[in-house]
């Protein structure tokens, strides 16, 4: 056993986190086609947009923003305009804002602004995008008037092929990187890892492999890679030993993640760091940067991404989200089985193959009919324009049947007419890292004339995100975004998409709004 004290990292976390969402208890067969999946301060780079209504300046019946602005006048989360009418961001497939927020309202508390990222709140709903035959993606571009004068609202949805049968992939390598420390013992941490890690154990195939790093004071190494095959009763009781100890050094966890993860690199194989905590660092490293610099070897040169899993009622997103984001990973966010399920069943597969490196998206809208527009979510996202076709610059990895969107509020000049926006994305293959990119565009007359009559993945797009940007503002109960009604109309909207579309993850959207409605 190999032991790492307080002075090492705490990256690793990030990647338990996922891992441990992802292995909970049985399923049965998963919807490709994506479910609900799933700082942040606006931290906004030079590929950004133009000004948007601020949340909290001049407001219509209800609320919403009634077009005026005084002169200089902006929204202190936006971006300077583009002259170019660019904007660009690196693919995220992250849910763990939404899965918190959840999580949060259902205890009776108003999320924290600063964990609330649109973007993660978006791609927590199934879409129902066309998928490419082989890996890449397919480009979709639609949109809807909103009832503010010269405004809509632009989607850009992104899919990959669908995920096949797990015969079919690549062996796994994974390291779990668990914490034990002592505020994992609240039920519904520690030992929901434990139960998604034991029924992780049962469904990997015999020629994929994992290893376990705990961590609490200091990171152990309990077990190093081992294959599936003849070694599962060994893993189970490795398993079952965990227990909470002291405090939470989760540089040490990750960076003894990482070398576990080198240490038993197969080639071939789809290498990960799953990361399951609570990410409430109290000991040792606790800053996202400079625990990923710790191991950026084993990122660059190896190719070993990090998975984040959260739970906990406390816990610490913004440093999960950071380690995720610099690990060349996601996070998820998991709070109770019937998450943790899904996030194996559905999320899992998809995990373990990448289909798409470093990959970016950049719109182009078009000067002679939009007059402004702005990116909703993606703040540590934006990549500036001139480097999106430059692979040197990171991007996000995303994997088989994951589908991500992108929501734009667009105000287009009066009376114009023709084409609105044109969509690419970029990415490099996972095997030669050769450069693809597809495109897709729309024009103002493929616009639907309501958001709400609009097809039902677009509006339920539009739901969250409207949820999303007044959860972030200083009275949270109305959107900056244009035609946001506030949350009691929001809910009922949301209710009336609940029927229509039969889904339960859209009935729990409305609950979720009709209940921060209520705390307010």
């Amino acid at each position: 056993m190999r032991r790492n004290g307080s002075c090492r990292p705490a990256g690793v976390l990030i990647a338990l986190t996922v891992a441990s969402g992802l292995l909970v208890s049985g399923c049965g067969g998963g919807d490709d086609g994506g479910s609900r999946a799933g700082d942040s301060s606006y931290d906004r780079g030079s590929g950004g947009s133009a000004p948007m209504p601020a949340p909290d300046g001049p407001r219509g019946p209800g609320g919403r923003y009634d077009g005026d602005r005084s002169e200089g006048e902006q929204d202190a989360r936006d971006a300077a305009p583009a002259p170019d009418h660019l904007s660009t961001f690196a693919l995220d497939v992250d849910t763990a804002s939404y899965g918190y927020a959840r999580r949060t309202l259902a205890e009776g508390r108003l999320p924290e602004p600063s964990t609330v990222r649109p973007e993660e709140f978006v791609n927590s709903f199934r879409q129902d995008y066309e998928r490419p035959g082989g890996d890449g993606f397919t480009v979709t571009v639609d949109g809807a008037r909103t009832g503010e004068k010269d405004w809509s609202l632009v989607r850009v949805g992104l899919a990959t092929r669908t995920a096949g049968p797990s015969g079919e992939r690549p062996p796994a390598a994974l390291t779990f990187v668990i914490d034990v420390s002592g505020s994992m013992a609240e039920p519904g941490r520690l030992d929901l890892a434990k139960e998604s890690l034991a029924t992780m154990t049962d469904r990997l195939r015999d020629d994929d492999s994992v290893a376990l790093v705990t961590f609490s004071d200091e990171a152990e190494a309990v077990l190093p890679m081992t294959r599936l095959g003849g070694n599962r009763g060994g893993i189970h009781d490795a398993i079952a030993g965990l227990e909470p100890t002291d405090s939470t050094n989760l540089g040490a966890g990750v960076e003894t993640g990482y070398e576990t993860a080198v240490e038993g690199l197969r080639e071939g194989a789809t290498n990960r760091v799953v990361l399951v905590s609570d990410a409430l660092a109290n000991t040792g490293e606790t800053e996202a940067d400079t625990i990923l610099e710790r191991i950026a070897d084993s990122r660059r040169e190896h190719g070993v991404t990090l998975f984040g899993v959260g739970v906990g009622s406390d816990y610490g997103d913004a440093l999960m989200e950071r380690l995720a984001d610099r690990g060349d990973g996601h996070t998820v966010y998991v709070s109770d089985e019937r998450d943790a399920r899904e996030v194996f069943c559905e999320q899992l597969p998809r995990n373990i193959e990448l289909t798409a490196r470093d990959a970016k998206a950049q719109v182009a809208f078009d000067p002679g009919t939009v007059a402004e527009f702005r990116l909703v979510g993606y703040d540590n996202r934006r990549v500036a324009d001139e480097d999106f076709r430059d692979d040197g610059v990171d991007g996000g990895e995303v994997g088989p049947g994951h589908t991500v969107t992108a929501l734009y509020a667009v105000r287009t000049r009066p009376g114009a007419e023709g084409h609105l926006a044109t969509a690419t994305v970029r990415w490099l293959d996972p095997g030669s890292r050769a450069p693809h990119e597809e495109t897709g565009d729309v024009e103002t007359e493929g616009l639907a004339d309501s958001v709400w009559r609009a097809r039902s993945g677009l509006a339920v797009t539009a739901t969250a995100a409207y949820f999303a940007d007044a959860l972030r503002s200083s009275d949270h109960r109305h959107s900056a975004l244009p035609g946001a009604p506030g949350l009691g109309e929001l809910a009922e909207r949301a209710g009336s998409l609940a029927e229509r579309t039969e889904d339960d993850d859209v009935r729990e959207l409305a609950e979720a709004i009709r209940r921060a409605d209520r705390l307010e």
